[in-house]
């Protein structure tokens, strides 16, 4: 006798439960006008007729196939449905199965999705995925009184994503936040819901103060939560993406270069003079800053390369220029995220195989800094006009400047990308409003083109 209980109760033909019949009648796949579903297949069952359409012949024969196999077996068909026996209980077992689990929570998904993905990824990739859920958990947690803020939500989210984290009492301040994010969460599933998914997006391009997301932060968070909606779908917890039939265009700040951060050459020596007489009382520390700034504004480093440089990584000989051979990158992203629980990951260069490396070719004065740095900053280095605007408000701005400063000397765009490690592609979106001289050269070739036609006056 068989165990299954999904497997037809076979009797001798002419006995059947009430409600169902052994006199099943199948009819051949017809044509009919319908769009979408043109393919008809119609059968009889205790002289009830049923039907079903599908968008392939090939689709409906599978169905009078399996409808066909089920009555050599003798199994007997439900009036109502016109289905077999066998699909009836398995339809009926699934949801009295539906029915007894609870479905899954929004957290509890989150934590499992990140705890499985946290071996094989760095530090930052581990950040940006608790970044980019914590923005749709704002979506995904029930409002009401007593309800903190996004802010509490958002801290509480992050240190519970955490895995060694699991188990664990939350901080005292984080307390009433996590107690509201594990009772309040919605399940996966109300992510599909229309009104949930609108505030979902919302989310993903907006940050706390309402103001628009950067399009790099946009795209980070989407790309995070369609990997693990996309996971998701897979483990059977949702039956689609809805983020593949959103077609809603973002419209945040831009990702252009922002010419008032670019510091002229003059501006950028009076930075590296303050920056010198940072802690006064251990001037070591103002000589570190000076050699990572430099390296940021005439080499065009990013910070986590420049943090990675060593002394075996640079050749800087007494006269003209030098190298700094690029192996390691040391991005910070916090002691929570790294597995040596320090605040700098180690990792190889962004964009580029394991154990590879970038050769960049570096001016006399940058070696002369070097070779200087081996052997109360702004107010400082500025003039009181220039404080507050945002000329090198961020370390990332020297490298800005560096980048524009090659484009403006006339290096090709391919060799300044090749010494930055970026595409050719990223260097013209992102820098083509900080090149200078261009227009004149056109507005120049437009003369010479009308004073040839005589159109000049």
């Amino acid at each position: 006798m068989s165990t299954d209980d999904n497997a037809p109760v076979l009797r001798p033909y002419g006995e059947a439960e009430p409600g169902y019949s052994l006199d099943v009648r199948l009819w051949k796949v017809t044509k009919v006008n319908r769009k979408a579903r043109p393919y008809q297949l119609r059968w009889v069952v205790g002289g009830e007729v049923s039907s079903a359409t599908f968008a392939t012949s090939a689709l409906a024969e599978n169905r009078s196939s399996e409808l066909r196999q089920a009555m050599r077996r003798g199994e007997a068909f439900e009036i109502a449905s016109g289905q077999p026996e066998s699909e009836v209980r398995a339809a009926a077992k699934a949801a009295k199965a539906s029915e007894e689990v609870p479905p899954l929570r929004w957290f509890e998904f989150c934590r499992n999705y990140v705890a499985g993905r946290w071996r094989t990824s760095a530090a930052k990739t581990r950040e940006g995925m608790a970044d980019g859920l914590a923005a749709v958990t704002f979506a995904m947690v029930k409002r009401g009184d007593g309800a903190p803020s996004d802010e509490q939500l958002r801290l509480a989210f992050r240190w519970g994503i955490v895995p060694a984290n699991a188990g664990e009492a939350p901080p005292a301040d984080l307390k009433a936040a996590y107690d509201w994010l594990t009772t309040t969460d919605r399940p996966v599933g109300d992510v599909a819901d229309a009104a949930v998914f609108e505030d979902v997006l919302y989310r993903l391009g907006y940050k706390l103060d309402g103001t628009p997301a950067a399009g790099d932060t946009y795209r980070r968070r989407r790309r995070a939560l369609n990997t693990a909606l996309e996971h998701a779908v897979v483990a059977g917890d949702l039956s689609g993406n809805p983020l593949q039939r959103d077609r809603h265009k973002h419209v945040g700040s831009n990702d252009v270069v922002d010419r008032r951060v670019l510091a002229n050459a003059l501006q950028a020596r009076q930075l590296l003079a303050a920056v010198s007489y940072v802690g006064s009382w251990d001037r070591c520390r103002g000589r570190r800053l000076v050699a990572f700034y430099a390296v940021l504004y005439y080499a065009g480093l990013r910070p986590a390369e420049a943090v990675g440089l060593r002394r075996s990584d640079c050749h800087l000989p007494d006269a003209g220029w030098g190298t700094l051979t690029l192996r390691e990158t040391r991005p910070v992203s916090g002691k929570q995220w790294t597995d040596s629980g320090e605040r700098h990951d180690r990792r190889g260069l962004k964009a580029r195989e394991a154990m590879s490396d970038r050769p960049v070719p570096i001016p006399p004065v940058l070696v002369a800094i070097l070779r200087a740095h081996l052997d109360a900053l702004r107010e400082y280095a500025l003039p009181p006009d220039r404080v507050g605007s945002p000329l090198a408000g961020r370390p990332y701005d020297l490298r800005h400047a560096c980048i524009t400063r090659w484009l403006n000397a006339g290096v090709p765009i391919a060799e300044v990308a090749r010494r930055v490690g970026n595409s050719p592609e990223v260097i013209h979106r992102r820098y083509h409003g900080c090149i200078d001289g261009h227009e004149e050269a056109a507005n120049a070739k437009i003369t010479k083109a009308l004073e040839e036609d005589g159109d000049t006056a």
